[in-house]
Parts: structure tokens; C-alpha cells; sequence
């Protein structure tokens, strides 16, 4: 523990030497390092997915690096410093732990979730969606409003009726596309079936945007298959001739 309490303290100094006397740190904003921030996120997803620990060992450090920017601008105007942000944070979980930090017993991991979310319904949050960012990828929102809803038992009873909406969706989106309604209304009915898809996809226990993920990243690898072994330029390629190459590819 002193180990880690030393660590944490460095970067500290660190930080506020930077501040000091570094004329980019001294620069930055809340504003000025969000899109940076969200960059610093989406590398650490990035090495989740390839289970590089080595790479989330860095982007952790860099995330925490941020999160101690943050709370050294906030202290500057004297509103809250990191021990703030850190009690907060502590003060909820253990709020929010009654069966570990109080006398509440609950039976599975699913019972923890659904008090959680009453929970913070008590403590004044004024909707079981209020804490989905609007700014969230609209994949990622699906799945966290859906997950949250369920919670209060506003769900599916099983997979096998989540799946008949599934189908329900895609005859109504082909109903769309044949009567060649307003593009708007076909945005619509697209956008159900992916709702559904993402539903049913948590249903069974699969994370829709890990899996789409996963595929992005099995194209990007045999599409650069396909532009390293070209044996012309690629714009020069037919369509079969590129399938040949992505097929091998494929068995690769």
C-alpha cells in the first residue's frame, strides 16, 4: 500500500510542476482536454480488445494522468482538489454496497444491479436513465439504456421474445424500403432493428459493441491482405478479383 500511496503521490508533484512551469500544461482547459481524454479512452478500449497488458498499463497511467489534470485545474479556483473527487467517489460506493458496508444480503450478481440503480433513485437522480451521457456512441447508449431499464423490470421475459421483435423490425423496415417511404421513416425503422439486435444481443449474454468491434477489426486485417498482395494497383481490380484474394484471406 505505501508503494502505491508513494506512486500516486509523484505523479501529484509531478502534475503540479507541470503546471507551473510547462507553458502547454499551464495552457489546458476542462475543455481544452476532453477530445484528448476521450482519445486516451478509446486507446485503452484498444488494448482491451487485443489483451495487451502492457498497453493497458499505459493508457491507464495516461487516464489517471488526465483525471489528475483535471482535479489540479478545479483546485486552482479552489471548488474541489482530488481528495474531494476521491471521498466522493468512496462515500457512493459504500452508499451504494449496503450488502458489503451494511446489513442488506443479496442473493446473485443480478439483485446488486437492480438495487444499485434504486439506489441512486433515493439519492435524487430523477430518471433510472439519468446517468447515460447524451454524448455516448448511440451503440453504447442502446445497450447501457436498455441494461438500466431492465433493471426496474422494464424487460424482455426471455431471448426467444426478444428475438420476434428482431423479425418484427426487419418486416417493418422491408415494408419501408418496398413502399419507398420519406428517407427519415426509413432511418427509423433501421434504427428499431438495430435497437432490437442490441437487446436480444444483451439477452444472450453477447456486448453488440465488443462484437462489432471485432468484425471491424477481422475487415481491416483481410482488406490490407487484399492491398498487400494486389498484383496491380487495387482501384485497377475487378470485384472477383478481389473476392479471390479475400477469400484467401479468409484462410489465413
Amino acid at each position: 500500500m505505501e508503494r502505491k500511496k508513494k506512486a500516486f503521490e509523484r505523479l501529484l508533484n509531478i502534475m503540479d510542476d507541470l503546471r507551473a512551469g510547462c507553458p502547454w500544461d499551464k495552457k489546458q482547459t476542462f475543455e481544452s482536454l476532453r477530445n484528448l481524454t476521450i482519445e486516451e479512452t478509446y486507446e485503452l478500449a484498444d488494448a482491451i480488445l487485443k489483451e495487451d497488458l502492457d498497453g493497458i498499463k499505459e493508457e491507464i497511467g495516461d487516464l489517471m494522468l488526465h483525471m489528475v489534470f483535471y482535479a489540479k485545474i478545479a483546485s486552482e479556483t479552489g471548488e474541489w482538489d482530488i481528495a474531494d473527487a476521491l471521498d466522493a467517489v468512496s462515500e457512493k460506493l459504500i452508499g451504494r454496497h449496503p450488502h458489503i458496508y451494511g446489513d442488506v444480503e443479496v442473493a446473485d450478481e443480478a439483485e446488486v444491479k437492480r438495487n444499485w440503480e434504486k439506489l441512486k433513485l433515493k439519492e435524487g437522480k430523477k430518471s433510472v436513465l439519468g446517468g447515460v451521457p447524451d454524448s455516448m456512441p448511440a451503440l453504447v447508449k442502446a445497450y447501457r439504456m436498455q441494461e438500466k431499464t431492465a433493471q426496474v423490470g422494464f424487460d424482455w421475459d426471455n431471448p426467444g421474445d426478444a428475438w420476434l421483435k428482431v423479425e418484427e423490425e426487419i418486416g417493418e423496415f422491408k415494408e419501408a424500403m418496398e413502399q419507398d417511404m420519406p428517407l427519415r421513416e426509413k432511418e427509423l425503422e433501421f434504427g428499431d432493428i438495430l435497437f432490437s439486435m442490441i437487446n436480444y444481443a444483451r439477452l444472450i449474454g453477447i456486448e453488440p459493441e465488443t462484437a462489432l468491434e471485432r468484425v471491424n477489426q477481422k475487415f481491416k486485417k483481410r482488406f490490407h491482405y487484399i492491398e498487400d498482395n494486389a498484383p496491380k494497383p487495387i482501384e485497377e481490380m475487378t470485384l472477383a478479383e478481389m473476392d479471390a484474394l479475400w477469400n484467401d484471406a479468409k484462410h489465413q
